[in-house]
């Protein structure tokens, strides 16, 4: 074994020890959360980390990792970091502690979901990477939509409107989330192929930092302000969609200007067949959820487990909504798992 190899191997435990010393804090109420898996009486230990459960998204796609882990007969624990990287770190340090047999995740970025690894495979529990990515590939399996491609299809369905006689305007401004996330440099890739493809030019794009309305409508705000030309904004996300909405109300350009988004949220199911929203790049977050627990569930069975699982992305505008109603309302939004949500600690 090569010198490096026993320096990582000795240092890491060290390094793990020390965090846990110098953050030295227990996890704030409203980041735990219940599970209705909770009171069984098993010594099979899961946990979920995800990135926020603000985010409509988040809490989806724990529904669906809620949903299988109760099948398997796990007790499971999800936990938000609330978009902090600190907090994250607090949390696995943590299922390490608390020796965990595996740990779910959907890191806060690829950097960071590296470090969970290197971390998490250091003290011997298995790690698998639901969505975002991770700058390295030693985990169990990585649940992924197909951002790339999704977003291509996505663009084909802004340049066709683009293209129309009756809209005026080719240049479209992107509102990204941080493009330091696997997914996020996917989504923006496939996206400009499509509109370089179609000859229409990007006007701007701004990163995502703290995801609130104020946020996107400020960009939209700019985009609008600064770029005569713009026909159309894309946002990266969906939660926030009112706020651009709001935007180009606001500036008088809701004749001008369209919006496209990826993923999805329930009022979507209305807004995109009225043409508020011309279409929408909607993940899977449930089924992305059931498929993580079933990944790691195999592993830990001792069965052959995809490397890499991809979940198609569903390109939709008004003329495929109705098609996918079925799909949309149990993978995409799955409503129940929203109108039920979950059980914060006090």
């Amino acid at each position: 074994m090569r010198l490096k190899s026993l320096l990582e191997i000795r240092f890491l435990p060290l390094l793990a020890f020390t965090l846990s010393l110098f953050f030295n804090s227990e996890i704030e109420a409203n980041d735990a959360i219940d599970t209705e898996n909770t009171t069984r009486k098993t010594t099979k230990k899961l946990v979920y980390i995800m990135p926020d459960i603000r985010i409509p998204f988040w809490k989806i796609m724990g529904a669906g990792v809620q949903n299988s882990a109760s099948s398997f007969d796990y007790q499971l624990y999800i936990v938000s970091a609330n978009n902090n990287a600190k907090r994250e770190l607090e949390h696995v340090i943590k299922a390490i502690q608390d020796n965990v047999s595996g740990i779910i995740i959907s890191p806060t970025t690829s950097a960071a979901g590296a470090t969970v690894i290197k971390l998490a495979q250091n003290a011997g529990i298995p790690v698998v990477i639901a969505d975002i990515g991770a700058d390295s590939s030693d985990y169990v399996s990585y649940i992924s939509s197909d951002n790339k491609q999704g977003a291509y299809e996505l663009g084909k369905i802004l340049a066709g409107k683009i293209k129309s006689s009756l809209h005026k305007f080719n240049e479209v401004g992107i509102i990204a989330i941080p493009q330091k996330r696997a997914n996020g440099r996917a989504r923006t890739i496939g996206f400009m192929q499509a509109m370089n493809e179609a000859g229409i030019k990007a006007a701007g794009i701004f990163q995502q930092v703290t995801f609130s309305y104020q946020e996107t409508y400020d960009f939209s705000a700019t985009l609008i302000q600064q770029n005569p030309k713009l026909g159309a904004i894309w946002l990266q996300g969906s939660d926030k969609y009112q706020a651009a909405l709001d935007a180009i109300n606001e500036f008088g350009r809701q004749n001008d200007i369209v919006l496209i988004c990826f993923d999805s949220e329930p009022a979507f199911l209305n807004l995109i067949p009225q043409g508020v929203i011309i279409g929408a790049a909607m993940q899977q977050p449930y089924l992305m959820g059931e498929e993580s627990v079933i990944a790691m569930h195999k592993h830990l069975t001792g069965k052959k487990v995809i490397k890499e699982y991809t979940v198609p992305i569903l390109a939709i505008s008004q003329k495929n909504i109705s098609k996918y109603l079925g799909v949309i309302k149990r993978n995409v939004l799955n409503v129940e798992s929203i109108t039920r949500g979950y059980n914060v600690k006090d």
